[in-house]
């Protein structure tokens, strides 16, 4: 039994940042075993998007190994705290987001989470099935729980308040209402990333309250985007999203730092770390050359979230064409007839009304900066409106193509 224990906890234990505290967590694995009895297992997502990308896979891959240990994962879609949404990391209070907006978003973490957890291993469950009916006396009674000086010791808090800018009270209570989850879930074990440290310590701190054992703490790392510097993020542009296209999967994954490459391996493929061992050995001998290795990795991400022949097709359509300076096979069309522009529009309205830009002003920078290409000529920063003919090629960037048609 204690070699099975120690298995369990050094597996576990295994790429997590913390886990607090371990004396506790070889505990509760002992008496998962000893009764045979799975650990409840959390995981809080506030569907504040509708996407997840990623980053956020590092903590769904730590979950779903606790489920190869036979242990409960529960995935709590936090509906009712992304009307506060996450003030972690936030220089300013977050605008609400409608219920309609967060049930949408909702549905699509749930159907993203199983590509990578086992769903029969899975309960999901919606944090406004105990929220919404606390009275204001039991909100108040969660409230006396902690203090304002214990609020501002969160750096977030802490810089906000230094700086003078505005803390809306509700902001507080966002802790609260992730720790009572814990409370309400009689949850054994949370996970987070290490921006969830706070949060997931109150978890702590209000299941003592209620007379609950405490749940252990296991943070993981936060995975760097693909500028390999900030934290990978929608909005700033640098993230691999789950549902993105194979091919666009694939040709991020190119893009990823060198540095990088060992990093993403470990954290957001299902390789094991005697793999991963050996690329980065092999990395330092010279043995393998990082663009086979990001081919690789690219491979094993489509893989993930597709399938092992939509990753060769990416492959394929991959080195088709950056290497043979070609365009893909299965490229969009778009008709300027569609939307009333003529055969020779405004490149800055071409590019939003294709998509490739969000906005003007986007479109406008990436004229400027010579990354946008009709048949593989690039347009010119001082054009401003382009001929076009059916069959014309539209390239923005290194990854997007469309073919354009004047009229049906």
């Amino acid at each position: 039994m204690k070699d099975i224990v120690q298995d369990q906890l050094k597996s576990l234990s295994e790429g997590t940042t913390a886990v607090i505290p371990e004396n506790e967590f070889e505990i509760k694995i002992a008496r998962s075993l000893r009764e045979q009895k799975p650990l409840v297992v959390k995981l809080g997502l506030d569907p504040t998007s509708p996407d997840i990308h990623i980053g956020h896979t590092v903590v769904l891959h730590k979950m779903r190994q606790f489920q190869e240990f036979g242990h409960q994962a529960v995935i709590l879609i936090g509906d009712y705290t992304a009307r506060i949404g996450d003030p972690t990391g936030r220089s300013e209070t977050r605008k609400p987001l409608s219920e309609t907006q967060i049930l949408d978003n909702a549905r699509t973490y749930q159907e993203q989470i199983f590509k990578i957890l086992n769903p029969n291993q899975t309960r999901v469950v919606f944090n406004s099935s105990w929220l919404a009916d606390l009275s204001f006396a039991d909100i108040l009674t969660l409230a006396a729980q902690t203090t304002v000086a214990r609020m501002l010791e969160r750096d977030d808090f802490a810089k906000r308040y230094a700086e003078g800018t505005a803390i809306g009270l509700h902001e507080f209570f966002y802790p609260l209402m992730q720790g009572y989850d814990s409370v309400a879930l009689e949850a054994d074990v949370e996970l987070g990333g290490t921006d969830q440290t706070f949060n997931l310590l109150m978890g702590r701190s209000l299941q003592r309250f209620y007379g609950q054992e405490p749940q252990v703490a296991l943070t993981m790392p936060i995975l760097e985007g693909l500028d390999g510097v900030q934290k990978m993020s929608k909005s700033l542009g640098n993230y691999i999203g789950v549902t993105e296209e194979a091919r666009e999967i694939f040709g991020k994954s190119m893009s990823i730092p060198d540095e990088l490459m060992i990093r993403y391996f470990e954290l957001v493929t299902p390789l094991n770390k005697e793999e991963t061992a050996d690329f980065e050995r092999g990395l330092a001998a010279g043995t393998y050359h990082p663009r086979d290795l990001k081919m690789r990795l690219g491979m094993e991400l489509v893989t993930l979230f597709y399938d092992r022949e939509a990753a060769a097709w990416a492959r394929q359509e991959f080195e088709k064409v950056f290497s043979k300076k070609g365009v893909p096979d299965d490229m969009p069309e778009f008709c300027l007839g569609d939307l009333e522009l003529t055969a020779r529009p405004e490149v800055i309205s071409l590019l939003v009304a294709v998509g490739f830009a969000p906005s003007r002003g986007e479109a406008r920078r990436l004229v400027e900066q010579g990354g946008v290409r009709i048949n593989d000529v690039k347009v010119q920063a001082e054009t401003t409106h382009v001929e076009v003919q059916s069959g014309d090629v539209l390239k923005v960037g290194k990854r997007k193509f469309c073919q354009l048609t004047v009229e049906r």
